[in-house]
């Protein structure tokens, strides 16, 4: 046998049944629109079972327009679900707060990321990127402001992943060699350079944001659901049962 035949002969395929332990619905990156986050909402609302859990997935922030309100909506959303509404951060986010930690190094970045339609959405202007550092610590106090406390708080509150049975929903990916509980917040938020050429090993389902497909796919233990709403007007949930995945999309 030639040894490339040996080689693909022994390559690993994931075959674990989906076995969450609830039924549970995961909404895709939101990317500022707010308008499509609510009619997917009155969407799932149609079919949703009794105290049926949402996770979203995060990036409910830049790109689109209305950024500031879908941050209130789901802070308002979750303060009243009673645990039924779970939010994980996004790479969006954690690039957001760490402006505010530090806004003369990582402002001009977030800016190239989609941090002008944020700063918009709260009717701020933001400098230019080239702009000196006080200027962006000056915008950073005013969006610090603007947000309030309340809304800061939440953000820095937002876990990375969230699992049930061998299901776990995370924003970009995870480390195929490592289990879920050993990956560095980095990782869940920003992806793996593996994390779609290897199978997991340990029978764990994850699904994700963060990479846009043309349609949300399942496929080798992966559920993708970022189907580029801010640019495509498509918002993609995906609800997952034991051994079954619908998907819903505005």
């Amino acid at each position: 046998m030639p040894f490339l035949s040996r080689f693909r002969a022994r390559k690993h395929t994931f075959s674990s049944p989906l076995a969450p332990d609830e039924r549970f619905s995961a909404i895709g990156d939101i990317h500022g629109r707010d308008d499509l986050f609510c009619q997917l909402l009155d969407k799932m609302a149609e079919t949703e079972a009794v105290n049926e859990r949402v996770v979203t997935v995060g990036d409910y922030i830049d790109r689109g327009e209305e950024s500031a309100q879908v941050l209130r909506r789901l802070r308002d959303y979750h303060a009243t679900a009673e645990g039924q509404l779970i939010c994980l951060k996004g790479n969006h986010e954690d690039m957001l707060l760490k402006f505010l930690d530090d806004p003369t190094e990582r402002g001009p970045r977030w800016l190239r990321y989609g941090g002008l339609q944020t700063f918009a959405s709260f009717q701020l202007a933001p400098p230019s990127e080239t702009a000196p550092g006080m200027e962006w610590v000056s915008a950073r106090d005013r969006l610090r402001e603007t947000m309030g406390p309340e809304l800061e708080a939440w953000l820095r509150s937002l876990p990375s992943s969230w699992q049930s049975g061998n299901v776990t929903v995370v924003h970009a990916g995870a480390d195929p060699a490592q289990p879920i509980s050993a990956q560095p917040e980095r990782t869940l938020l920003w992806g793996h350079p593996e994390f779609e050429a290897t199978p997991r090993r340990d029978g764990q389902w994850v699904v994700h944001g963060h990479t846009i497909v043309d349609q949300p796919q399942v496929l080798e233990g992966r559920i993708a659901i970022d189907t580029g709403a801010y640019a495509t007007g498509r918002l993609t949930a995906a609800r997952i049962t034991p051994g079954n995945v619908d998907i819903l999309s505005t």
